[in-house]
């Protein structure tokens, strides 16, 4: 059994880590990206489908091809964030199974039309984006996750041609934190949850 994590690594994570609206001119090497990659990777998807697939936009060429996307009020901060993350699914993640999940034929659950697959893909690929959040908190970056774009925009920019589907955007940085908005609330556990 694992031990709880100290407060220090609970505040990074959760009570203490806010979404990004402004980034420091300091830049996230490419070895960060295969370090925040190589930790949400192991966050557990069904069947071990990991359907989500990254595009790390840094370069000004991929900016300015994901920038006609981008709603009006995301535009500023996308294109001063150092990283943006495209989070998508591949909506045939299934042919990745017999290396992912090899010891039955779990392809199988998920042949037929791209459709069948969507809610799938979609669910585990979000979820493998929040792990991705998490993640860059752990490393110390700080993430910024958005929605705000056209999605067929980015899909004909970004994955033309492929069975991936855009699904949102998550800027990476160093925080600035004079571009925080206040605090919002949160709802309490019994507006939220109950126990049964």
């Amino acid at each position: 059994m694992s031990a709880p994590l100290d407060d220090v690594a609970l505040d990074q994570l959760f009570r203490s880590a806010r979404t990004h609206n402004a980034f420091l001119p300091k830049p996230v090497e490419p070895a960060q990206l295969h370090a925040l990659y190589d930790l949400l990777k192991w966050g557990p998807t069904a069947a071990n489908g990991t359907p989500a697939r990254f595009v790390f936009v840094t370069s000004p060429q991929a900016k300015a091809k994901l920038k006609p996307a981008l709603s009006e009020n995301n535009v500023d901060k996308t294109m001063s964030a150092p990283v943006t993350v495209i989070v998508g699914f591949d909506l045939d993640f299934h042919e990745q199974l017999p290396k992912l999940f090899p010891h039955t034929d779990a392809k199988a659950w998920f042949e037929g039309p791209q459709e069948s697959r969507a809610e799938p893909a979609l669910r585990n690929g979000s979820l493998q984006g929040a792990y991705l959040i998490l993640a860059a908190r752990a490393l110390g970056l700080d993430a910024g996750p958005m929605s705000g774009f056209d999605a067929a925009k980015v899909d004909a920019a970004f994955f033309a041609g492929t069975s991936v589907k855009s699904n949102f955007l998550v800027n990476l940085g160093y925080g600035d934190p004079q571009g925080l908005f206040p605090r919002l609330p949160r709802l309490s556990f019994e507006e939220a949850a109950r126990i049964e």
